[in-house]
């Protein structure tokens, strides 16, 4: 996720994406860092089957780069799109 201008990145695991994206649209939890820096947007995401493969790429793309960051989210949405609307 990001905000409007790009600018900020955010990466977390849940198991339900829709309800998790409502969440941080409406700012839950004020004090958090989706709310803080306002970050609302989905602009790539990944299904796994086990929470515990989720868990290991979250904790491998947190440790990434910006670019490396940035150049994944190209692969598929290169213009940085909010795609929270193509979910079912």
């Amino acid at each position: 996720m990001t905000n409007c201008r790009n600018t900020v990145f955010y990466t977390g695991v849940t198991a339900d994406l829709a309800d998790r994206l409502d969440q941080h649209k409406h700012k839950d939890n004020p004090k958090s860092f989706t709310a803080r820096y306002n970050v609302d947007k989905l602009i790539y995401y990944e299904v796994f089957e086990s929470i515990a493969d989720a868990i290991n790429r979250e904790k491998k793309i947190k440790g990434w780069s910006r670019q490396k960051k940035i150049d994944l989210i190209k692969t598929l949405n290169p213009n940085f799109r909010d795609i929270s609307d193509t979910l079912d």
